[in-house]
């Protein structure tokens, strides 16, 4: 591995560039740039992909090597979408339940693969997922949905599926590392709430689960034959410590069903012959280990300097903050691991359980044209014109639960100020502030509790294909907020994966510097007239957001809809840490 300070490094065919390992009497200095052109040559037939499998879709992208350009791209719906309502056999679902058909992973794979990969020689391949979205499989990676395919907990729990949340409150408070890294609380979106879930209400499939697995971890092992699950997901969806191991108080009946992680950029295996042959792939591409698709995209968009919070925003939103350098976890900060999202880094993590959701519901929901696409034009362009505060309106976010500080999927969204004057736009303006709000109410939480913000990147697809969001998100948090001039960016961080795996790069740096984003879009804050006016309105957020009576109400109402057990209220008013950010 040679890193010749061109944004470049290489990793050499040794057969098909001996003769650029010949040293003349000329010396290094001048046979530099030859040996530079003839090594881009061994690679420039060579490929990675990148894989990012979302809640609705998966996408591909195909990156030249040699170039590090994007050639070509794709996307795939999953053949059975986000199952709501009723499995694909006609069995009813209860409220709260999303679940997937893992099978639908594999088909959307090969299509990808093929399209992509087709007559080409892959050098490395990288994944990253939803999560936590896990699946109960044999010890051979059948997925139980197919045996049981009547039986909803047979099936993948997806990151959004929230009727795991009673099993989650009270889980393992006493252990001394969920208490420092997780701030003793642990989500019903995360793995081990919905194991816990599955043995309470399922125990014939419990009995039957030989590996309970991330969706990610679980297409990696179809894709090369080898069970490597990684050090991401097992972190910050099933609280492994790299020294301590998953937590203490774990029962043994899930612990059995687990297996130590790997850290990211490292190789699963090859991709399995098989694999090769039904999607046309010339040789056998190294995969990564797979990754948490909001993490996923970090390399592509920073080389991880501190002080820096990556805000993914997408159907939810994660905002992850990098440093060399541990500190304690912010109270209302979801969690913190090192090695996870990348190597050799802690990563602290808050996030918004809905955001793109919350407009796409509304917009569908109320639609002004004929196409999504067509509605949010008319619903942006008619919220633009609106002041801040304009209207008297104020919303809370939480229209898929709240995620921090409270980690309580149970809670509700909200509007307040409505009258008979009030029109669609002025509700969907008051939905863009709380989305905003609720970002800068995470802000306030890494601030206040001692790490600092000195840059904001926002990236994802919602990012590029909403300016209007990230305007009001500029003014609303008082600050430039960048988005990153690359397309596919969790898709490119994935296959930044696949690069490291196969040796292509020497670490996530180097990739960030060969294959990530060149530059910014830098959107400004408004003048301080419009800033004071959403300050105004952030501290009336943040009264709603506090608001205990506020939270049993959203509670009363759920339980007299028959959504929620009684016991829960009790549990989930107090955020985690018992502290908020502004107390």
């Amino acid at each position: 591995m040679l890193d010749y300070g061109m944004n470049t490094s290489i990793n050499f065919d040794k057969t098909r560039c001996r003769k650029a390992w010949e040293w003349r009497s000329t010396g290094w200095r001048s046979k530099r740039i030859p040996f530079v052109l003839r090594s881009r040559q061994c690679m420039a037939d060579k490929f990675i992909i990148g894989l990012d499998f979302g809640t609705e879709t998966a996408r591909g992208i195909r990156i030249s090597v040699a170039t590090g350009r994007q050639e070509a791209s794709s996307t795939r719906p999953y053949p059975h979408g986000v199952i709501t309502g009723a499995l694909p056999c006609g069995h009813v679902l209860p409220q709260f339940y999303a679940l997937q058909d893992a099978d639908d992973y594999l088909v959307v794979a090969e299509a990808l693969l093929k399209e992509l990969g087709e007559g080409r020689e892959i050098a490395g391949i990288g994944v990253d997922f939803t999560a936590s979205s896990p699946l109960p499989c044999l010890q051979d990676g059948t997925p139980l949905s197919r045996l049981f395919p009547q039986n909803p907990h047979a099936f993948v729990k997806l990151w959004k599926h929230g009727a795991a949340q009673p099993y989650a409150s009270n889980f393992l408070l006493d252990d001394a590392v969920v208490q420092s890294a997780f701030g003793g609380r642990v989500s019903g979106e995360w793995l081990l709430a919905k194991a816990r879930e599955i043995s309470a209400e399922a125990p014939d499939i419990w009995a039957q689960t030989d590996r309970f697995i991330e969706a990610g971890d679980w297409l990696v092992r179809m894709l090369t034959g080898n069970e490597r699950r990684s050090g991401d997901f097992a972190t910050y969806k099933a609280q492994f410590d790299w020294t301590a191991g998953y937590p203490s108080s774990l029962t043994s009946d899930i612990a059995a069903r687990l297996a130590d992680p790997s850290v990211v950029g490292a190789s699963a295996g090859n991709m399995t012959a098989d694999w090769c042959a039904r999607t046309g792939i010339r040789g056998l591409p190294a995969v990564a280990v797979a990754a948490i698709d909001s993490h996923a995209v970090l390399p592509a968009v920073t080389d991880g300097a501190p002080n820096t919070l990556t805000c993914a925003i997408g159907t939810s939103a994660a905002y992850l903050y990098l440093t060399d350098r541990r500190k304690p976890l912010p109270p209302g900060v979801e969690g913190m691991a090192i090695d996870a999202a990348l190597p050799d880094l802690w990563c602290y993590e808050a996030g918004q359980a809905a955001y793109g959701d919350v407009l796409a519901w509304f917009v569908k929901t109320f639609p002004l044209g004929d196409t999504m696409d067509e509605s949010f034009d008319r619903y942006n362009a008619a919220a633009r014109a609106l002041s801040p505060g304009e209207h008297p309106l104020l919303a809370l976010d939480w229209w898929s639960g709240n995620r921090v500080p409270y980690s309580d999927s149970s809670l509700s969204g909200m509007l307040l100020g409505m009258t008979l004057s009030t029109d669609g736009p002025a509700i969907y303006r008051s939905l863009v502030e709380s989305l905003c709000f609720g970002t800068r109410a995470v802000v306030d939480m890494f601030e206040q509790g001692g790490l600092p913000v000195d840059r904001i990147i926002v990236t994802s697809g919602l990012s590029r294909r909403n300016p209007f969001v990230v305007a009001t998100l500029a003014d609303v948090l008082g600050r430039p907020v960048e988005v990153p001039e690359i397309e596919n960016a969790t898709c490119v961080g994935a296959a930044i994966h696949g690069a490291v795996a196969a040796g292509i790069v020497e670490d996530f740096r180097l990739g960030f510097r060969r294959f990530g984003a060149s530059g910014s879009a830098v959107y400004r804050p408004s003048p301080a007239p419009e800033r004071q006016v959403y300050d105004s309105l952030y501290s009336e957020y943040r009264r709603l957001a506090q608001d205990r009576e506020i939270k049993a109400a959203m509670h009363t109402l759920r339980r007299l809809a028959g959504e929620l057990p009684a016991r829960i209220a009790s549990q989930t008013d107090s955020p985690v840490r018992s502290a908020e950010p502004g107390r």
